[in-house]
C-alpha cells in the first residue's frame, strides 16, 4: 500500500516536546523516562520524544532470556558495554553510538490509540524515513521493528502502563554491526541486522535523518513538534 505524502495529515491540538538529550548512559536515559511519564500522566502536560545516543550497551526487555546473549557479560564489560535488564518489550538488543534512539513518552488514552496502533505508526515513521533514501522498509506481522529483506534496520520495543508509554525505536544509521555479533537479536534466530550505510553505501547524514524521522512521527500522529533544550527536565508536582 502507497504511503500518504507526509503533508496531508491534520494537525491535532496535542503537541509533543522534543528534548535532544546527546549521548547519554541507558539508565540515565531510563531515569528521565521515568520522570517524563509522571509529568505526561498529568492531564495538562505535553507528551514528549527524546533523542539520543547511548555509550555501548545490551538491554534485555520483559520478555528477553539470557541465552540469547552469546558471550559472556564479563567478556562484554571488558569491551566497554553495559548489560542492562529493563521492562520495554521485547527481547535483546543493542544499543550504541551510530544508532539514533527516539524514547516516546504519549498519553495514549488522550489520543485514543491503542497499544498495536501506536506501534504501526511507529514502524510507519520508519518505513516513510527509508523511503527518503530509497530504501523499501517493511512492518512484518508478529516482529515488531523494521526491515529490509530478512535483516533488521530499526527496533521497536515499548512499555505501556496505565496508556502511557516509555520506551521507543531505535534505528541503525552508522553503528558497529559487529556489536550485534555477541546477541540473538530481539531473540530471532537466522535473521540478521543493517543498517542505512550498509544498505546505501555512502556516509549517512545523521541530522538530515533525524529531522526526517521527527517529521515522520509528527505525521503519523498528527501533532506539531516543539523542541526543548536538552537540559531541561521533566517534572511534575507530587
Amino acid at each position: 500500500m502507497a504511503l500518504a505524502p507526509l503533508e496531508l495529515r491534520a494537525m491535532s491540538n496535542l503537541p509533543v516536546d522534543v528534548h535532544m538529550l546527546g549521548r547519554i548512559a541507558y539508565t540515565d536515559a531510563l531515569t528521565w523516562q521515568h520522570n517524563a511519564a509522571s509529568a505526561v500522566a498529568s492531564e495538562d502536560h505535553p507528551d514528549m520524544v527524546a533523542v539520543l545516543e547511548h555509550p555501548p550497551v545490551y538491554t534485555v526487555g520483559a520478555r528477553g532470556k539470557k541465552n540469547h546473549l552469546l558471550v559472556s557479560e564479563e567478556s562484554l564489560l571488558a569491551k566497554g558495554a553495559d548489560v542492562i535488564e529493563t521492562n520495554r518489550g521485547g527481547d535483546i538488543t543493542f544499543h550504541g553510538p551510530g544508532q539514533l534512539v527516539l524514547y516516546s513518552i504519549m498519553n495514549l488514552r488522550r489520543r485514543g490509540i491503542g497499544a498495536i496502533e501506536y506501534i504501526h505508526r511507529l514502524e510507519t515513521a520508519v518505513i516513510h524515513t527509508l523511503s527518503s533514501m530509497q530504501l523499501a522498509g517493511q512492518a512484518v506481522k508478529g516482529r515488531p521493528g523494521v526491515w529490509i529483506g530478512h535483516r533488521k534496520i530499526s527496533a521497536i520495543g515499548v512499555s505501556i502502563q496505565r496508556g502511557i508509554t516509555m520506551h521507543g525505536l531505535a534505528l541503525n544509521i552508522d553503528p558497529d554491526l559487529q556489536w550485534f555479533d555477541a546477541i540473538v537479536p530481539c531473540g530471532l534466530h537466522g535473521l540478521g541486522v543493517t543498517s542505512i550505510a550498509r544498505e546505501t553505501g555512502t556516509a549517512p547524514d545523521t541530522d538530515a535523518i533525524t529531522t526526517t524521522v521527527l517529521e515522520a512521527i509528527a505525521h503519523e500522529f498528527n501533532t506539531e513538534l516543539r523542541s526543548e533544550t536538552s537540559s531541561q527536565r521533566p517534572h511534575h508536582d507530587h
